[in-house]
């Protein structure tokens, strides 16, 4: 099972990613270019992140794992909350912050992009 520090950690690797607080200094949220693409709850017992997803995978998710809800405090059908526990294996849960930061990264525009390449 991934910690808050191992996922902060992976999240910040990709390129361009970086952190902010507009929702208080206890909610970090994770950018990409102008975007968020990923939040952490502030409850520091239950580890839990919301992701960026299509739609129709999202509904996919929700119905086949237990660990995936709809996005808190977020439109529903784009963002999930992942709940990072054993019910998900490691890699899904990378793979799931990997394709929230795709879908951002994809929709920005062209100057961000270049912008993050230089990186």
């Amino acid at each position: 099972m991934l910690t808050r520090d191992e996922v902060k950690k992976y999240i910040l690797n990709k390129p361009g990613a970086y952190e902010d607080f507009p929702f208080g200094d206890d909610t970090p949220v994770f950018k990409v270019g102008s975007r968020m693409f990923s939040l952490i709850n502030k409850d520091k017992k239950e580890l839990r992140i919301n992701l960026k997803s299509d739609p129709d995978d999202a509904i996919y998710l929700r119905d086949n794992f237990d660990a995936i809800i709809p996005g808190y405090h977020m439109h529903k059908r784009h963002w999930n909350t992942v709940i990072v526990d054993n019910r998900l294996p490691d890699g899904m849960v990378k793979d799931l912050i990997d394709k929230s930061y795709e879908l951002v990264y994809n929709k920005l525009k062209k100057d961000e992009k270049e912008q993050i390449k230089k990186i």
